[in-house]
């Protein structure tokens, strides 16, 4: 997979003129919907297919700040899988590789009416894309 490119606007800044905080979700949320799109599955076709993926919790280890116009690299990996859960890790770097921050998103995968959805089972071919993206370095 393809890091995904963010160029840090002048409104993800404050006062101090470094991003703030929350922008970091929003670049994780950025680069899921394009990790998804690369993996064939972009947000419209979960969408069509009845899919509806939230976010149940968010972590992220900042260790770099970013001003305005400075381009962020975002390598999105599954970190986890078990056809309910979804773990998706983000590193983000500069252009010269400095890791900025380190986050992780947990997801899992509901219907229409709420109810949870076995991948496996209900939706084999998307399933598949997911396992086919597993690190082999992760034991899954």
């Amino acid at each position: 997979m393809e890091a995904y490119k963010h160029t840090v606007q002048y409104y993800e800044t404050d006062k101090m003129g470094i991003t703030h905080h929350s922008n970091y979700v929003r670049r994780m949320e950025e680069a899921r919907i394009d990790f998804l799109k690369q993996m064939g599955w972009d947000y419209a076709r979960l969408e069509k297919e009845g899919i509806i993926s939230p976010t149940v919790e968010i972590s992220c280890k900042y260790k770099r700040s970013t001003t305005f116009s400075d381009d962020v690299f975002i390598l999105v990996t599954i970190k986890d899988f078990k056809g309910v859960k979804l773990i998706l890790g983000y590193s983000m770097k500069n252009a010269d590789g400095t890791v900025l921050a380190e986050c992780e998103s947990i997801h899992c995968f509901i219907n229409k009416d709420g109810k949870p959805i076995r991948l496996a089972k209900e939706y084999p071919e998307f399933n598949k894309a997911i396992m086919d993206n597993i690190p082999i370095s992760s034991g899954s």
